[in-house]
């Protein structure tokens, strides 16, 4: 892979939850978003916007099965500014609302009480 891609990646993994703006990122690498998009996508077969809102979604399906934080603070502390956009992201990708999906999964342990 290519060490530009991969920084970008760990730079994305690190700072997910972090406001920054592709630019940003690609400037951190030594490229233009243009070329990181290229390249990303080349390496990848997504783009950087999509590798970072898996991320993100990932983040927050993590905090809605382990946690009882609220759905603004999920989306919030995933890097997800927009709760609207937030439940509509998460239900494109894992077929049901946060909230669906928290009451979906709940752990043995939580369902006894």
């Amino acid at each position: 892979m290519d060490a530009r891609v991969a920084a970008a990646i760990d730079i994305m993994n690190h700072l997910f939850s972090n406001s920054r703006t592709m630019h940003k990122i690609a400037n951190s690498v030594n490229l233009s978003p243009a070329r990181l998009r290229q390249l990303f996508k080349k390496e990848t077969g997504r783009s950087p916007i999509q590798h970072l809102r898996a991320l993100r979604m990932q983040r927050a399906e993590k905090l809605l099965r382990t946690t009882f934080l609220s759905i603004k603070e999920v989306a919030f502390l995933s890097g997800i500014v927009d709760v609207s956009h937030f439940v509509r992201d998460f239900k494109k990708q894992y077929g049901s609302t946060p909230c669906q999906f928290r009451g979906q999964n709940k752990s043995p342990h939580d369902q006894a009480r």
